[in-house]
């Protein structure tokens, strides 16, 4: 799934939707998880990829659900995800990226790229993280995995806080004690933390299409 999303995009429209999608998600916006708030909001109009070499989850839970939100044209829109969460990560070399295409006076795409933990000794640390993932490539590796869970069932962290009605608690979920994932490439529509530690954070904006893949 590309990150990209054509139509007439308009300057103001980058200014509100494109930022946010980056930047509000993954560092100030991001206080919305199991035991804070709950994760009530309109996913944006664009999917953003995300890579990392390295995450570390603990107690990771995975099961269906789906990402409501409007398009770019106003549309309504609602994306089916494969819901990842882990009760704490850490992470390292993250690289977060969302491109905006079509700008006027002749801007063309610009894109926008976050960079943080590129120091595997001060990683992004988050607790209570919930990836909302369309497309997902990784090594990865599990100790003490379940398959096959009843998504209602599967212990903590559990179904994201305000995200009930979207998830069949009947459905197919697993979790694991441990999660290790490497050469991690997803393309998500939302990504929520209780709280996300971004070391030496880094953000661009870049002219022409520049994507972490």
């Amino acid at each position: 799934m590309s990150s990209q999303v054509r139509g007439g995009t308009r300057w103001k429209r980058f200014a509100l939707v494109m930022v946010p999608s980056v930047v509000a998600t993954a560092a100030v916006g991001v206080g919305l998880a199991q035991g804070a708030l709950a994760a009530s909001f309109a996913v944006s109009g664009q999917s953003f990829k995300v890579s990392t070499d390295r995450l570390v989850g603990e107690d990771f839970v995975q099961y269906g659900s789906v990402a409501v939100g409007t398009d770019l044209e106003g549309k309504k829109a609602a994306h089916p995800v494969a819901v990842s969460g882990f009760s704490k990560a850490t992470i390292t070399n993250m690289c977060q990226s969302v491109v905006t295409p079509d700008l006027p006076f002749g801007l063309g795409s610009v894109s926008l790229e976050l960079n943080a933990g590129t120091d595997p000794k001060n990683p992004v640390v988050a607790t209570n993280l919930y990836l909302d993932v369309a497309q997902l490539d990784a090594d990865a590796y599990f100790e003490d995995i379940d398959i096959g869970v009843a998504a209602g069932s599967m212990g903590k962290p559990g179904i994201q806080t305000g995200t009930e009605k979207a998830v069949n608690p009947n459905g197919f979920a697993q979790r694991a004690r441990l999660a290790t994932l490497t050469g991690v490439e997803q393309t998500a529509w939302a990504t929520t933390a209780g709280t996300f530690k971004l070391s030496d954070l880094k953000l661009r904006l870049h002219k022409g299409v520049e994507e972490c893949f």
